[in-house]
């Protein structure tokens, strides 16, 4: 079961880069497949790279710090 402190905890270590560029992501619902949702915002919300963002970035982070996430997808 993964734990959302520390999944919360890994996104605050990305948040500054988003936040740099004019977004942000906020942490919606750790499932128990290992499915983190999140909802990107800002500019990240209208960026045509935000998937590129997502799954590069967040996701991979994620993944390399809790190895129980299989995927981040936004909500």
């Amino acid at each position: 079961m993964l734990d959302k402190v520390k999944v919360q905890e890994v996104l605050d270590k990305v948040r500054p880069a988003l936040q740099a560029d004019g977004g942000d992501c906020e942490l919606i619902n750790v499932r128990g497949d290992g499915v983190v949702e999140v909802r990107l915002q800002g500019a990240c919300g209208s960026c045509p790279m935000a998937t590129l963002t997502l799954k590069a970035g967040i996701e991979r982070v994620l993944k390399d710090e809790i190895p129980e996430v299989k995927e981040v997808i936004s909500v």
